[in-house]
């Protein structure tokens, strides 16, 4: 190890008197010197300085020393500098001088500088010296001593922090003896330099940077404000210090824990499916569960629309790494599989990381796994969403969805996947693995033993390797630790692959069942890098840990799991080498395999170096303190065992590897083996002897601490352990991860403090996020300098490389973007910039993560009896160290504050909350050769004692244990204030908590406080004699932590857990006065944690005084140690006096409790609190008993008030009196204003009083009472009330309710304001389209000029020209309520659309400025084209919204995708509501389960101001001084109203039954009055479409909760709940926003959009005008009304049923309120006429979304007039048509038979047709037997009766599932026609020879003649004009039929000539027609060649055709030469008979 070491002596000659500090400055990293005080001329500094360095010195490098003069309030100034060349340092390594400095001009002058320099080489050449060296140990011949006692005597006056050089300045002085002798005899502390840890150079050590207050302090004003950081509210984790690291606060592991999921998929449809006339299955799966979906007959484009819901209870991890796999598969019936389509596979990962963790409507491509040859086998569109517990999914609305999908553009891939992902191999590499555990138990050995008669290895491994659903297996090696495979495993996977895990797992082969050893996962986005300069998945070779379950030996395994990969392994398993490698490949190349299958083969063995240099590392640990041991574990002897993989492992440890570096097993303790082996390492300078590690602490009895807790009494003598180990020196990886950890957490600070300043509204959070983004460039620039200099070590594998290169890209390029927003964050931007900043945070955190590992993790074990009880687990990387201080781990030479907890399972819930025993633990581990550092960093003042027989002559040999010879007495004060919203831990839904605070080895309780969740305890615990160990300077930075935790006190059994909290105090040294700024204290808030949970938060401050030594003690010590004892002062009489007073109890009754002292507690204010009670609602029977006579007492900071008592709560739960209030002392910081408690008691007989639930108010601020400012106009609480949203009214041109829109003429309040709401100006020159950014408040115009507008007309006419009338004035009496609300849901899509576009080009402006600015012309040209497609999709949006103004005009109302309450602040304007709680709380995450607790509501509310009360409030007119702030409130008497419920539809409901189906119904529940729609439920449908009302009446408040279900219906047994909404319509009623009737946009007295509400809008207006006091409304001529100042113009004529016009006043009164939020003082947003959607939640799966239901609630007072009948929603019925297809003729339909005799080709065509969904329904035409040339004729008819819904564009069909179905089921489908052309066999099976799909609604029109029909009609669909038959009605043409040939491109296979005509129901009846050529109106014969019959039915005149017509010639030759034959066969037959008729004939 080499070092250069400085000794600074003295500097001379300096001129006057002052402080002085020196600089000294080597290879730029400087150090301070402390500082010299009150020196005259001569300054002693002696001092040392060490530079550990990595590198020769070099000749030419130069020492710098400069001297200051230093001032605590100005900068330093220079007195001079001396500077040196050190070569000759660098050869004689040993220097002293003494030479005068220069000052600024380089002039000599007389100061002079005294040094002694050494320098110590690698080689041990250049000068060695002992420790003792530098010690100018005086010869003291007159045995008197010379001892510094500067620092204790004089009083530490500068409070400096630990300076580097204050080795000697202890606080019990060190004492020198003459001699030698005393040095090997009694170490005195450190005698060197504790390096000067993470300081930067540049400030003195003593400005240390953690210490805020003091700097601050000293600097004030000096300093960038930007660098001050401000202590955290939690401050525990903020003062890092020099010696001591952060704990860890949160105990329980989250991990492993089992959680709800639920998955959904709906398969809408697939399309392009490869393959013939199919009949496709999906089939869905997601592990091993699998579902179907029907099955659709002969279509390659089949259409499901089935929905899937998987639901699951399993670790996050587990869930993530499951795959889901989609598959189509052709003709699957119950008797046989069927033969796949094809698959698309991706784990529910890739799912859950999306945005709104879902893809919605996106197509993925399916490929074939048996032929990766083959290109994409089709698409299938699906939406997938993965919910967790909390989560809720935003579906996109569901309505009228159009089918025109761009496939391409919607694939269903992650962003940045490219669309044509290509196959790759997988090759994972097995090699060895080493360090296995003994698999069978010794029993078993023994068994084994008897019978084989030898003692093998009893462990068979082999390794399994699982990706992307598959398995793959190496070969088993028998009976082997070390086993060797040398193989590997193939994967056939697309690239990349939608599957992040690789899972690699060392199996034991055994007879019965396999175990796990240890599982190692692989995330490949760590081993790659997808950007430009990325690579490919690469990995090792290198070793992967295995970590899992204790390396015990019994026969079960409790910790299994462990090994599985579930949860935190709590010990070293084994390591594995492996590499992964990916080849992309070629699938066109002839050699390739086609199939997935994995494959296993050898490979070649690998050298020993490629992992790299097998190393020498060594750990050291020491012990310091031993508390908190939970006392469970009963009092038997405890010790700690620490090991690093094997090494230190008490059962099967391993020592040092032998020769051949392989590791040798001893089974024996390492503990026995007391003979040292001979060193045989030649690389270590110094020859010492090989230590023996000792891994385990002596075991020693705990002493009791209090009722919970142990400790061990370690006191002065603190227990050590080393353990030497070997390993593959791969540090570099650790010590990239440490540097970009070490950033990633100095952010995290930074961020978690600007997140506290804007929370707790202090000034000024742009600054510190300014200094965050300094540190984070700094920080960056550093680490690419620092990680660029290590690039030839040996064993670095490629991924290293990469990981490198790539990582300093990544970094550089976030330094610069941090310096970019550096120079943007302003006052308003700092939360934007703020969520930047977190995406660089969770960048570093994925970056410092290693994949491939080093050195394994350390574990510490506590064992009692031999037992292992409890671990901690420490990354080996936090504790590694480096000789440059950014790589060494965050806790290497550091005191840590270690946590044990339980192991496994075990640690879940309760038991893994308390703490199993808390350590002080210090871990180095390093190379050994670098050991001499190891004892750098622990606290000074120690004596190492060694081990007995390590023999004299062992300088090295690590201690045994460390004696502590320095002590510091304190008093600790724990300031407990109060906690808030802590856990309810009683049934009452209450706690009695009490505070335990721990602090070393001390602990102390605060009293009980019974029956509250906010105790406010006020009181100081004094700790008294807190011995501390260590120097008092160390000590006064790094306080060791205190440990705070709540406790529940009962009355029997045992305190309950609440929760924990850590701090850390402010120390008082005794030389420091006790004032500001850092005295007294404040009080500031902890953040109490229970589990992983937050429980609440505690008010206090902890404070650490010194006590001071009196003289005569230390005299007395001093005369001591001349006799060599070791001095021990105790802590004289005197003492205690410096210390600041206690005050003593002030409130007799407490008795001797002490209060919180006056200048910590808060200084307080006189308030009134005003509470407004209401009524109680809900309440739920206690002990059975219904709750009768209920009252609320309210209760804050010991004062309060009761409510009235309510007298009988069944008639009525209102209270009498409304408004009472009581005056309070409050702190004045509103931050630290205690809760108010809400509580409920039941007054029964007998004065007996029940509590029935409470409720705590955790934060007034909410309802602190601000005085109106009477010039500001309330828009502005609209604007943000609006949220962004926006309706285009009457299709345009004025947005209905955009309060910015209006906001320029707010500036001038004086005079009126005129706000012009025409909504149809006379002129239309300009179309405005106001497009509204949600975040904005400006309105974006898009204004169309004349000429656009002429263009949009002029294609307007263009399509009028081509028969395309889209564009109709619709009719009146076509539209109904649901033409409204679907043009809504139109406009909201559009509106959401809108908002994502200017949100994304928002965020894109941002990516490019940032990148533009940050890097050169490359990113820009990148960003360029990534905007130029954006701008695309931008331009189709623009598109869209310019056709806007087109759109029909239909009055529309508004869809929110949301609760009506979450868009009007749950209508808590001005009546609150409060749930009670009872019963004690659930500890499921999160408190998720609080919902069970809540035993009923509490309305009323709060105003609490400040006295006194300015007089101009209680002055107004009209104010009521009973009521208080609470002026103009309804009465709470009872009041009837009718209660009007609207259901629309629900989306999604969850599946009740088992066919994944369900039967809805809707339930409706108000008070005691029920409805159930039960003999409406609607079959077999999760998107039911209700569309009904229901009438309910209901009396305020006794019934005011709306409950609306639904509910499956069974045929036999109960029905089962789906999921339900309640409403509170109270709140709705009573609100300003008038939420009871929604205000339509537009007026009118019948037809679709008429008036609900009783009241016309005249009337409702002057209501408002009356109540708010407001003028108005004054009407005036013209169409103009006034309001207050404002002028609103509108129409005032009206049309009624007949068409009469007539004079209204009711259009300008609705103007008004559609404005109302711009009246000023009073206005606010009035809920307009709407649709809400709200999600249905099921009490048994709490937090998962059941579905959602859309609906609204009218609600109408019974003492108005009566409102009209309700308006009919109910669905629309779908109208019945009848689609007539003639199908004329075909052409060139491809010949498929040969001919037997001619071998001619021909077809016997045949036409099929169907209408999509009625596949049993479908007609053929008949055939056209042997066209010669695919001609065909047909003249035929089909005909396809359908019902149509013309809204949805949807196909209704009503059909049984299956014959066991009870009803019919709806389904809903795309109108689509299907014609196929067939050839028909007799005897086979028809051939298929192609096929057309033609929509209905959008169809290309077809071709005039044969010729112009072509394949490009159906290729470039998307770009031909479309028509629609519903539009047309009729339409005749030419369509081309298409197939797919072997390669999958599209074919033309044939023509068909079509007529297709659409009519109506009623007309088809009065015109019918016939099917095929019946009759009526039948159609002609068609006039076919003759040629055409079938050979079966008239064979011979086939034959005779078919003869004729190839050989006429022969026939004719043939038939002379057949009838020439004939002729001589007669005539020879004849001749002899005539012959002899002649000769013989005797009449002759």
């Amino acid at each position: 190890m080499m070092a250069l070491m400085v000794h600074l002596k003295t500097v001379a000659h300096l001129r006057g008197r002052g402080d002085r500090i020196a600089k000294v400055t080597f290879r730029g990293l400087p150090f301070y010197s402390r500082v010299a005080e009150n020196c005259d001329d001569v300054a002693h500094f002696n001092e040392t300085f060490r530079w550990p360095i990595a590198s020769r010195l070099d000749g030419n490098e130069m020492l710098e020393i400069q001297v200051y003069n230093y001032s605590k309030v100005f900068s330093n100034r220079l007195v001079g500098t001396f500077c040196m060349v050190l070569q000759k340092v660098a050869e004689e390594g040993h220097l002293e001088l003494t030479d005068t400095l220069i000052d600024d001009n380089n002039t000599s002058i007389k100061t002079n500088v005294t040094i002694e320099i050494r320098y110590q080489s690698m080689d041990g050449t250049v000068g060695v010296w002992s420790d003792g060296e530098f010690l100018d140990v005086p010869d003291d011949r007159d045995g008197m001593f010379a001892f510094e006692t500067d620092s204790l005597l004089s009083g530490q006056s500068h409070g400096s922090g630990t300076s580097p050089g204050r080795s000697l300045q202890g606080s019990i002085p060190t004492f020198r003896k003459a001699g030698k002798g005393v040095f090997s005899a009694m170490k005195l502390g450190k005698i060197k330099i504790s390096k000067d840890d993470h300081k930067k150079g540049d400030e003195p050590a003593i400005l240390d940077m953690e210490d805020l207050d003091r700097k601050a302090m000293r600097l004030a004003g000096s300093l960038d404000p930007d660098t001050i950081s401000l202590a955290s509210v939690t401050a525990v984790t903020t003062n890092v210090s020099n010696k001591r690291s952060k704990p860890d606060i949160k105990m329980e592991p989250s991990s492993g824990r089992p959680v709800d999921y639920q998955i959904s998929i709906t398969v809408v449809e697939a399309r392009q499916l490869i393959g013939l006339n199919m009949d496709p299955v999906v089939c869905v799966e997601i592990g091993d569960d699998k579902k179907y979906t029907s099955m659709k007959e002969s279509t390659n484009c089949p259409y499901y629309n089935e929905y899937f819901v998987f639901d699951f209870h399993v670790p996050p991890h587990v869930m993530f790494d499951k795959i889901i796999k989609l598959s189509v598969i052709h003709s699957k019936n119950l008797l046989r599989s069927g033969t796949l389509v094809g698959t698309f596979k991706m784990d529910v990962g890739t799912v859950y990381s999306q945005p709104e963790h879902q893809f919605y409507h996106k197509w993925a491509i399916l490929s074939d796994p048996d032929d990766i040859t083959a290109g994409c086998k089709g698409y299938i569109k699906c939406d997938i969403a993965v919910v967790g517990k909390g989560d809720n999914i935003k579906t996109p609305h569901k309505a009228n969805e159009t089918d025109e999908d761009d496939i391409e553009g919607n694939l269903l891939l992650p962003e940045g996947i490219p669309a044509e992902r290509q196959w790759a191999r997988f090759y994972v590499k097995i090699y060895r693995a080493e360090g296995l555990p003994k698999m069978n138990t010794s029993i078993m050995a023994n068994v084994k033993k008897a019978f084989i008669g030898e003692n093998r290895d009893l462990v068979d491994p082999y390794v399994q390797v699982q990706f992307a659903g598959q398995k793959g297996k190496t070969s088993v090696q028998k009976s082997s630790y070390e086993p060797i495979w040398n193989e590997q495993i193939v994967f056939t996977e697309l690239f990349p692959p939608l599957c992040k895990r690789m899972k690699v797992q060392i199996r034991d082969s055994d007879k019965v069942n396999d175990v796990a050893i240890g599982t190692h996962f692989v995330d490949l986005r760590k081993i790659s890098n997808d950007g430009d300069k990325g690579f490919l998945p690469t990995m090792g070779p290198a070793w992967a840990n295995m970590y899992g379950s204790t390396r015990q030996y019994t026969l079960m395994d409790e910790h299994q799991d462990l090994n599985e990969g579930l949860g935190e392994g709590v010990s070293f398993r084994a390591r594995l080498l492996l590499s992964i490698a990916v080849e992309i490949l070629d699938t066109t190349a002839p050699e390739i395999m086609s199939s997935t299958e994995v494959q296993v083969e050898g490979v070649s063995n690998i050298s020993e170096s490629a992992t790299g240099k097998i190393d020498e590392f060594f750990l050291f640990g020491s012990f310091l303190e031993a508390t908190m041991i939970d006392r469970k574990i009963g009092d038997k002897t405890i010790s700690f065992e620490i090991t690093i993989g094997n090494y230190g492992n008490q059962i099967d440890g391993v020592s040092k590897p032998s020769s051949a570096k392989k590791k040798k097993k001893d089974g024996e303790n390492e503990e026995e083996e007391n003979e040292l082996i001979q060193n045989s390492s030649e690389d270590e300078a110094d020859e010492e002897c090989d230590l023996v590690s000792v891994s385990c602490t002596p075991p020693m009895k705990p002493v009791i601490t209090d009722r919970n807790y142990f400790h061990l009494p370690y006191f002065a003598k603190k227990p050590c352990v080393y353990i030497r180990s070997w390993w593959q020196d791969q540090r570099r990886r650790l010590y990239n991860s440490n540097m970009m950890d070490k950033i990633a957490d100095k952010l995290e600070e930074g961020l978690n403090d600007v997140q506290e300043i804007i929370k707790t509204e202090k000034a000024f959070p742009e600054r510190r996020l300014r200094g965050v983004l300094e540190d984070l460039s700094i920080g960056c620039s550093r680490f690419v300098t620092l990680a660029n200099k290590d690039v030839n070590q040996a064993g670095r594998t490629k991924l290293d490389r990469e990981r490198l290169k790539s990582c300093m890209r990544e970094m550089d390029s976030m330094g610069q973007q941090a310096k970019q927003i550096r120079t943007q964050v302003k006052k308003n931007t700092v939360r934007d910039k703020l969520k930047l900043v977190q995406n660089f945070l969770q960048k570093l955190r994925f970056l410092a993560d290693e994949p491939q590992h080093s050195i394994p993790d350390v574990f510490v074990w506590m064992m009692s009896n031999n037992k292992r009880i409890a671990y901690a687990r420490i990354p080996s990387k936090d504790i590694l160290y480096s000789i440059v201080d950014e790589e060494t781990g965050k806790d290497c030479g550091k005191v840590k504050a270690v946590f044990l907890k339980l192991p496994g399972k075990k640690g879940f819930g309760p038991a893994g909350w308390t703490v199993q025993a808390k350590l002080e633990l210090y871990l180095w581990l390093g190379l050994n050769k670098q050991r001499k550092d190891f004892l750098n960093g622990l606290p000074n003042g120690f004596e190492e004692i060694k081990a007995a027989q390590a023999g004299p002559g062992l300088q090295s040999v690590p201690p045994v244990s460390l004696v502590y010879n320095m002590k510091q007495v304190f008093q600790l004060r724990a300031h407990m204030y109060q906690a808030r919203s802590l856990f309810a831990a009683d049934s009452s839904g209450l706690s009695d908590p009490f505070a335990r605070v721990f602090f070393s080895t001390h602990s102390q309780v605060t009293e009980v406080l019974s029956e509250t969740l906010c105790p406010t305890w006020d009181q100081l615990l004094v700790f008294d004699d807190v011995e501390l160990f260590g120097e008092a300077s160390e000590l006064r930075d790094d306080p060791p932590i205190i440990v705070v935790e709540i406790y529940d006190q009962d009355t029997v059994g045992k305190a309950e857990f609440i929760g924990r909290t850590f701090a850390k105090p402010t120390i008082k040294m005794c030389d420091e006065h006790y004032g500001p700024p850092r005295f007294p204290p404040q009080l500031e808030y902890y953040q109490v944690y229970r589990g992983n949970c937050t429980a609440g938060e505690l008010l206090a401050a902890f404070e650490l005084l010194q006590i001071p030594f009196d003289e005569e003690a230390i005299r007395r010590a001093l005369i001591a140690v001349h006799n060599f004892a070791v001095p021990q002062i105790k802590i004289g009489q005197g003492g205690r006096a410096d210390l600041p007073p206690l005050e003593g109890p002030t409130d007799s009754e407490r008795g001797p409790i002490l209060p919180v002292p006056l200048g910590i507690r808060p200084v307080l204010s006189r308030y009134r609190i005003e509470v407004l009670f209401w009524g109680l609602r809900d309440l739920k029977r206690i002990n059975l008993a219904q709750v009768d006579r209920p009252r609320v007492d309210i209760e804050c900071a010991g004062r309060g008030v009761q409510s009235v008592l309510i007298q009988n709560y069944k008639k009525n739960p209102n209270f009498s009196i409304l408004v009472k209030w009581f005056e309070v002392d409050l702190p004045e910081n509103e931050l630290l204003h205690p809760p108010l408690n809400i509580r409920v008691v039941d007054c029964r007989a007998f004065g007996r009083y029940i509590l029935v639930g409470s409720h705590a108010v955790t934060s007034l601020r909410r309802f602190i009472y601000s005085t109106p400012d009477k010039t500001s106009n309330n828009w502005a609480t609209a604007a943000k009330l609006m949220n962004g949203y926006m309706v285009l009214a009457n299709g345009g041109s004025q947005p209905r309710s955009s309060p910015s829109l209006s906001s320029r003429t707010f500036s001038r309040p004086a005079g009126d304001i005129t706000v012009n709401m025409d909504s149809e100006p006379s002129l239309r020159k300009m179309d405005t389209v106001v497009k509204l950014d949600a975040t904005s408040d400006a309105v974006v115009k898009v204004d169309m000029t004349e000429e656009e507008s002429d263009k949009e007309k002029k294609k307007k006419k263009k399509k009028k020209k081509g028969g395309m009338d889209e564009d109709d004035e619709p009719d009146e009496r076509v539209l109904d309520w649901w033409s409204k609300y679907f043009a809504s849901i139109e406009t909201l899509k559009e509106t959401l659309r809108a908002q994502e576009m200017a949100q994304a080009e928002a965020e894109e402006r941002e990516d490019l400025e940032i990148a533009a600015e940050a890097a050169g012309s490359k990113t820009n040209q990148k960003s360029k084209e990534k905007k130029g497609s954006k701008d695309k999709k931008k331009g189709l949006a623009a598109d869209g919204s310019e056709k806007r103004p087109v759109k029909a005009k239909v009055d529309e109302l508004l869809v929110y995708n949301k609760e009506l309450e979450s868009e009007y602040g749950n209508f808590e304007d001005w009546l609150h509501t409060f749930n009670l709680y009872r019963g004690k709380a659930g500890d499921d995450d999160e408190h998720a389960l609080d919902d069970d607790r809540i035993v009923g509501r509490f309305k009323g509310s709060l105003c609490m101001y400040k006295l006194p009360l300015s007089e101009e409030i209680t002055r107004e007119a009209g104010f009521d001084p009973n009521m208080g702030m609470f002026q103009s409130i309804p009465h709470n008497d009872p009041i009837n109203v009718l209660v009007r419920v609207f259901v629309v539809r629900a989306t999604d409901l969850h599946p009740a039954d088992i066919n994944g189906k369900a039967d809805p119904y809707i339930v409706i529940k108000l008070g005691k009055s029920e409805v159930k729609d039960k003999e409406n439920y609607i079959s077999k449908q999760l998107n039911p479409v209700f569309g009904k009302s229901f009438d309910i009446e209901a009396t305020f408040p006794m019934e005011s909760m709306l409950t609306v279900s639904v509910y499956d219906w069974d045929l036999v047994g109960t029905d089962d709940l789906i999921g339900e909404t309640k409403i509170d319509l109270e709140n709705r009623f009573y609100s300003k926003y008038r939420a009871t009737c929604g205000i339509s946009s537009n007026y009118s007295v019948h037809g679709y959009n008429v008036w609900r509400d009783p009241m016309k809008p005249s009337q409702i207006l002057a209501k408002l005008c009356k109540e708010g006091k407001i003028d108005g409304p004054h009407y005036g001529p013209g169409g103009k009304v006034k309001v207050a100042n404002r002028i609103f113009t509108g129409p005032t004529e009206i049309e009624d049923e007949n068409g009469l016009k007539k004079q209204t006043e009711e259009h300008l009164a609705l103007t008004v309120l559609n404005h109302w939020e711009e009246i000023p003082r009073v206005g606010c947003k009035l809920v307009p006429e709407h649709v809400e959607t709200r999600p249905l939640l099921n009490p048994d799966k709490p937090g998962i979304e059941q579905g959602r239901i859309e609906m609204w609630v009218d609600m109408f007072p019974m003492d108005m007039p009566a409102p009209g009948p309700a308006i009919d929603i109910s669905p629309r019925k779908p109208k019945r048509y009848e689609l007539r297809v003639i199908i004329w003729n075909t052409d060139e339909v491809i010949l498929e038979d040969d001919d037997y005799f001619t071998g001619e080709k021909s077809s016997d065509i045949f036409v099929r047709g169907w209408l999509k969904g009625q596949q049993e329904d479908k007609q053929d035409t008949d055939v056209h037997y042997h066209s010669l040339t695919g001609e065909g004729n047909f003249n035929w008819r089909f005909v396809f009766p359908f019902d149509y819904l013309m809204a949805e564009e949807k196909i209704v069909i009503s059909k049984k599932e299956s014959m066991f179905s009870w009803d019919e089921t709806e389904y809903k489908i795309p109108p689509r026609l299907t014609l196929q052309v067939w050839d028909a066999d007799h005897f086979s099976a028809d051939d298929f020879l192609g096929a057309i799909e033609l929509d209905l609604n959008r169809f290309p029109r077809g071709a005039k003649t044969a010729k112009q029909c072509s394949l490009d009609m159906i290729r470039n669909e998307h770009e031909l004009p479309t028509i629609s038959i519903f539009k047309q009605k009729r339409v005749k043409g030419w369509w081309p039929f298409v197939a797919r040939d072997e390669n999958d491109e599209m074919e033309l296979t044939g023509k068909v000539e079509a007529e297709l005509h659409l009519v109506t129901a009623e007309e088809a009846e009065k015109s019918p027609v016939g099917l095929g050529r019946n009759e009526p109106d039948p159609l002609e014969k068609p006039n076919r060649p003759s040629s055409s019959m079938s050979w079966l039915l008239s064979p011979v005149r086939t034959m005779c055709i078919l003869a004729w017509r190839h050989y006429k010639l022969h026939c004719v030759v043939l038939l002379a030469a057949v009838l020439g034959l004939l002729f001589l066969g007669l005539l020879f037959f004849s001749l002899p008979s005539e012959l002899s008729h002649k000769l013989f004939n005797p009449a002759g």
